[in-house]
């Protein structure tokens, strides 16, 4: 029989599943942490039960804390099981599970009296977010703060009653102030360029909508460290519980399952206090943006660029489209050609080999990661992904044809059936206007690039138009693979 995780049966794991080496009971909550989804319990709560492990820092133990309404059924699969979870890491060749117990405790979903109460209580001094580049309320073109979105809006009306991630950190943060308790560190553990200044841009923007004065408040005592995140780690099925309980004899509701690969950067600023992360591998720098920026632009833009050929020839896992000469070379073409040549030096890094380890990981065939779930919320994407690139190469006068391409194999997807004329389901928060824009675009390519929010100047660039128009009409004629040949062979 299966042992089903929980305190209870933490001492009784079975022999191939580590658990935790510490004491739970003398755990104290440090972090509250916004958005308790699988990157952060493969990464962040990882590092902690690393650092834990050790018998070190555990008063800095986690929180989860969420927003929406969908995030309680999660919260529900944790709670049966006293909010362990499982981790498994996998590669070829390698298979390895553990219990992390790094979290205490998960509010409940959408209790703002009781996240906002936790938010002021002194022992937290870090809020974390890993809320995906979609919950930054940032206009895509412009990558800016947008103060005018309706849930900005509303909770600048109504500050006592939030319900954005920033309305209720802002609600902590004004009952710390009134009580003489010291800010907590605000930081953002989301692929985001500058995602430190991205999140104090929301939390100070939100705040200087309704009171000027405390705006200048946080923005005075408030820290918004930038951090560079990585590691692979696909959604969970009943996929991953079976075989959990097949190959280690463990039932979770809720585990994780990722690659071994594990990266993060973080600027060194926080003015409360931070756990001892330094010793169980995180890096600790000055400037994150050198790392950040080729990892957004070789990891998160190839990403993009296997996603939508991959998708258009129906491959559901992402290691069979690295297993696809065509898009495998799709892939060494762009960044070699026009993705790399924009990343500037980054200290201590070969970025071709930077880039071969990439190709290892999207090629993991243990991960389980789906074409899918990279193909997922290009409008939100695109704009930090790829099209910064493409401005780049066209301010300094280079060739964006393998840019544009993968941008009109975009737009291909979200026409919404593939080459075989297989139904593509939505995949976007903006999918219905995504696929209008895409079946006009299939006669006018313009309409596509006219979408002012996502693409901005690039959109009204007259070379990239070209260049997108001619791949996007090809696409059309001749499907996804034979226009990958062209490009490949130079005659696209």
């Amino acid at each position: 029989m299966p042992v089903k995780l929980s305190q209870t049966t933490l001492r009784h794991l079975p022999a191939n599943v580590a658990g935790p080496k510490y004491d739970r009971a003398a755990l104290t909550p440090g972090i509250l942490h916004f958005g308790v989804g699988n990157f952060h319990r493969a990464h962040q709560a990882v590092y902690l039960d690393d650092l834990f492990n050790e018998g070190r820092d555990h008063d800095w133990a986690l929180v989860g804390a969420g927003v929406f309404e969908g995030e309680k059924v999660g919260r529900e699969k944790l709670a049966e099981q006293d909010f362990l979870t499982t981790v498994v890491e996998q590669d070829e060749g390698h298979m390895a599970a553990r219990v992390t117990a790094a979290m205490t405790d998960f509010l409940v979903p959408g209790d703002t009296d009781a996240i906002i109460s936790r938010l002021a209580d002194p022992k937290i001094r870090i809020v974390s977010l890993t809320i995906t580049e979609g919950g930054y309320f940032i206009d895509p073109a412009s990558g800016k703060f947008n103060p005018a979105h309706p849930n900005i809006v509303s909770d600048a009306s109504n500050p006592e009653a939030p319900k954005t991630v920033f309305g209720l950190i802002l609600a902590g943060l004004a009952r710390r102030r009134v009580e003489g308790t010291p800010a907590f560190t605000v930081m953002s553990c989301d692929n985001i360029p500058h995602n430190g200044h991205v999140t104090a841009d929301a939390v100070i923007g939100l705040a200087q909508l309704s009171d000027p004065d405390f705006a200048r408040w946080v923005a005075e005592n408030v820290a918004f460290p930038n951090g560079m995140v990585d590691r692979i780690t696909p959604a969970t099925t009943d996929r991953e519980r079976k075989l959990l309980v097949q190959e280690f004899g463990l039932e979770d509701n809720w585990p994780v399952f990722c690659e071994p690969f594990r990266q993060w950067v973080l600027e060194d600023n926080f003015p409360t206090g931070r756990p001892a992360l330094e010793a169980v591998g995180v890096t600790f720098v000055k400037d994150v943006s050198p790392f950040e920026l080729m990892k957004i632009r070789i990891l998160n833009g190839g990403h993009a660029t296997i996603a939508y050929p991959a998708g258009l020839m129906d491959i559901h896992f992402v290691h069979e489209a690295m297993q696809e000469p065509l898009v495998r070379d799709f892939l060494a073409k762009l960044e070699r050609d026009e993705i790399i040549p924009t990343v500037p030096p980054v200290p201590g890094v070969v970025l071709e080999d930077y880039f071969k380890l990439i190709e290892k990981r999207f090629s993991n065939p243990k991960i389980g990661d789906t074409v899918r779930r990279l193909c997922l919320d290009g409008s939100n994407r695109q704009p930090k992904f790829i099209i910064p690139t493409i401005a780049d190469r066209l301010k300094a006068g280079k060739d964006v044809s393998g840019l544009a391409l993968e941008s009109a194999l975009w737009c291909r997807y979200c026409f919404g059936t593939t080459d075989s004329g297989a139904l593509i389901e939505p995949n976007d928060p903006n999918w219905e206007r995504l696929q209008k824009t895409a079946r006009a675009a299939k006669d006018d390519p313009s309409a596509w690039l006219a979408m002012e929010d996502i693409y901005g100047k690039v959109g009204r660039s007259p070379v990239f138009a070209a260049a997108f128009a001619h791949a996007l009409r090809t696409l059309w004629k001749i499907g996804t693979a034979e226009t990958l040949k062209r490009y490949l062979g130079g005659t696209l």
